[in-house]
Order: structure tokens, then sequence, then C-alpha cells
């Protein structure tokens, strides 16, 4: 199984991921950012883009090495990962299925004053990441318009991370 943790940049996910982690008997994180890492470090360089998940490989190379991890472990996987194109999730979220792994997909929501506020003093990018805050307004369109049909939405605006992973454990558990 997958426990797959979206939400937008900021939103908590790999705090939380690692805290599900703890909950979750025979789980790991696999953070699927590290797949377009490797595709980024490629010489020269793929095809200009602003977001890796762009490239086509992205998304099958995701799909195969979660699918070859389970095959090796079992257990399983907690994956916080930003995804807020629709075609994107569908792809993936597909092509887990057709390999018979089902998948759970949260998302760690927060109002848009909340965010800016945990952006504002963020430790690890830096505060007012522009990164992180030119994300904001693409969730709140995917939110609107498919990603919180598609999941099991986490109100994290007043919950602290070991809440909000609490919550998933206990979603997952029962």
């Amino acid at each position: 199984m997958i426990v797959w943790l979206n939400g937008t940049h900021g939103a908590g996910k790999t705090t939380t991921s690692r805290l599900v982690q703890e909950l979750l008997p025979d789980s790991r994180v696999f953070d699927a950012e590290k797949v377009g890492e490797t595709l980024m470090d490629i010489t020269p360089g793929l095809p200009a883009t602003d977001n890796f998940q762009h490239w086509p490989p992205w998304r099958p190379l995701v799909v195969e090495t979660a699918r070859h991890v389970l095959a090796y472990t079992g257990g399983t996987l907690v994956m916080p990962m930003t995804v807020l194109v629709e075609s994107y999730w569908r792809e993936i979220s597909t092509g887990l299925a057709r390999h018979g792994i089902s998948v759970r997909h949260f998302v760690l929501h927060a109002d848009q004053d909340t965010l800016r506020a945990r952006i504002a003093g963020d430790t690890v990018l830096g505060p007012d990441s522009p990164f992180r805050l030119a994300h904001l307004e693409p969730y709140a369109e995917a939110a609107r318009t498919w990603l919180h049909t598609r999941a099991e939405v986490i109100d994290t605006t007043h919950l602290t991370p070991a809440q909000a992973a609490w919550q998933i454990a206990d979603a997952v558990k029962n």
C-alpha cells in the first residue's frame, strides 16, 4: 500500500510523513522528489522546465520505483509529494493500480493565511520562499477543481504535524 501525502509546498508533508511512518508498522518514507532530482542530474540536461513533473519520464519512474521497492520490502510506502496536475495524478494512480498497489491519497490542507505564515517562518528554504509562494495559487486551483474530491482532506490549519499524522495513521489502520 501507498499512503500518498499531497498538498502545496509548505503544508507539512515531509514532517508529517516521518511521523506517519513511525505510526504505521512496516512502513518506509519514499520521497518521489528524489526521482525528479535524479532526472535533474542528467547531463547534458533534459529540456528546460520549471517543474520536473512535466518531464514525461518522471511519472512512470515514480510508479516503477514505488512498485519495485514494495515488491522488495512489502509493507507500506509513505510518499510526501505535491501533485497538482490532475492528468499527472491520474497517470501515477492508474499506473500503481495496474500493478495492484492500493493508494490512500491524503491532502494536507491549510487556509491561505496559515500557509503564508508557515512559508514566512520556513527554516528549510528560508522565509518567504518564492518557490513555495508561487505554488499557492496552483494549489488553490487544484483544490477547487479536482484535488479535494480525489483525496481524503486533512485540514491542518489548527493541527500540529503529530495530530495530522495520527489522523492519517488512524484512517489507514481502520
